[in-house]
């Protein structure tokens, strides 16, 4: 119980970082919480972490480096890398709608604020909700959810997330202008990898 509540915050954790740009509350918890601190030692170390104010750290370093590495140099959409024309499919077609669908996730686009339900950091939450779905399997005793979510996981990491983002993370690691979001990618590609083993491993064992 307690390895699928981590895996399911580490993937919460991850999404909001990919997804939007940090707010207030969201910068303190990675200033301060001592496990992130952890998954992000160079951030840990940056000096201008604790020295700069947390409206600074936001309006001149680390806001204008999401911007940068998500809307204006990198395209974090998984068509754009799997398209031969690298559109990116914003309507049904979408590769990721019918699993999402089939496992009761909705994409709030005016929150989520993308235009495709591709976005890195959509395919991350949906890791996390398949997560708390496998978590409240477990609470129940439900062997065979519990079998099938670990199922899922596993053909989304292989189908979906690990045939394009490990591209998308690498560009955005060595594009990155601060530590935060350079060690926030290379943690979502380490720890996708190691996710993946992990699941191979369990689902190699069920079959």
């Amino acid at each position: 119980m307690d390895e699928i509540i981590a895996r399911s915050n580490i993937y919460a954790l991850l999404s909001r970082i990919l997804l939007q740009e940090l707010d207030s509350e969201l910068l303190e918890t990675l200033k301060t919480d001592l496990t992130v601190l952890e998954f992000f030692p160079h951030w840990n170390e940056w000096e201008q972490r604790t020295s700069v104010s947390n409206s600074k750290l936001l309006e001149e370093y680390l806001n204008p480096d999401f911007t940068n590495l998500s809307i204006l140099h990198l395209v974090p959409y998984e068509t754009f890398y799997t398209r031969s024309d690298q559109m990116i499919e914003t309507g049904g077609a979408n590769p990721v709608t019918d699993i999402y669908s089939a496992y009761d996730f909705m994409v709030d686009y005016e929150i989520a604020r993308v235009v495709s339900a591709d976005h890195i950091g959509i395919q991350y939450e949906f890791m996390h909700h398949l997560c708390d779905a496998q978590k409240k399997a477990m609470e129940e005793n439900d062997s065979e959810a519990v079998r099938d979510l670990q199922e899922v996981q596993h053909r989304f990491l292989n189908t979906h997330l690990l045939q394009w983002a490990p591209m998308y993370l690498i560009n955005m690691k060595y594009e990155s202008r601060t530590p935060l979001y350079y060690d926030a990618a290379e943690t979502a590609l380490e720890f996708i990898l190691s996710d993946n083993e992990t699941l191979t491993a369990v689902v190699s064992k069920v079959s």
